[in-house]
């Protein structure tokens, strides 16, 4: 696919916003990553567009994983027992979404973004000073992994919002080490999804290379924007969340043909 000048520098910026908003907010931002990709870059091939951002999500969420390896916060056996079902699940949900119609599954990923928006908007508990008992048991880590990697595989998202709560409830790992294992699975998830995406032709590479690029520039500054608003998260967390709703309702909008099918 050819892309001209002004969708090279539209890929960097939308990669920078994804970027920006996970620095900022710690989640939530790769939602944007296909509308971004739709409606601001221009491409309009559905199935293209979530086998990008896929991959260019993968990256990111690897990206990321390092500096919460070094603190020590992942929690290796969780994370592999939790990926390797959810890679399979993300397979099978991706070659599910390579069969439907490209107006249906973005109006599926329109309320699926009204999901995370709403989630996002629900107060989260302290958790982080408690005491926790990790308690890693195959028979409930494999079956949450393997339902999240589907509904992720489906959409092509990380699924981060997903992980991190299947995560908890399967283990009883805290929030920070939920959220700095679950980037191992948002990676493989990712990953798997674009390998199956590739294999069918639907990844453009360069958007993916500028997506990067976007990303790392505006996550950096996200990251520092964040530890200067910290006291402000909640309010953040409120505006991004609308942000999301308006957006996933005109796409809801764009999409309605579906109904009619």
């Amino acid at each position: 696919m050819h892309l001209s000048d002004l969708q090279m520098i539209l890929s960097v910026v939308s990669g920078g916003v994804v970027g920006f908003t996970l620095g900022l907010i710690g989640g939530g931002g790769s939602i944007l990553a296909v509308p971004l990709l739709l409606y601001v870059v221009g491409i309009h091939d559905a199935h293209i567009v979530i086998g990008t951002t896929a991959l260019a999500v993968s990256v990111n969420a690897f990206m990321n994983l390092i500096p919460h390896w070094r603190e020590g916060n992942v929690r290796w056996k969780a994370a592999v027992l939790f990926a390797i079902p959810g890679a399979i699940g993300a397979y099978v949900g991706s070659i599910f979404g390579k069969m439907v119609n490209d107006n249906a599954i973005l109006f599926l990923f329109a309320i699926l973004m009204i999901v995370i928006a709403v989630l996002m908007l629900r107060p989260k508990k302290q958790l982080d000073n408690e005491q926790h008992v990790l308690d890693i048991q195959a028979k409930k880590v494999i079956p949450s992994g393997f339902s999240t990697g589907a509904i992720a595989g489906f959409f092509g998202i990380g699924g981060g919002f997903l992980i991190v709560p299947g995560l908890v409830f399967s283990t009883g790992m805290g929030m920070i080490e939920a959220i700095a294992t679950s980037l191992f699975s948002v990676g493989t998830f990712g990953l798997t999804t674009a390998v199956s995406y590739a294999f069918s032709g639907l990844v453009d590479w360069l958007i993916v290379i500028l997506y990067i690029v976007g990303g790392l520039i505006g996550g950096f500054f996200g990251v520092k924007l964040a530890t200067r608003l910290a006291n402000t998260k909640r309010l953040l967390q409120i505006v991004f969340s609308t942000v999301i709703i308006v957006v996933a309702i005109y796409m809801l909008y764009k999409n309605l043909s579906f109904l009619h099918l």
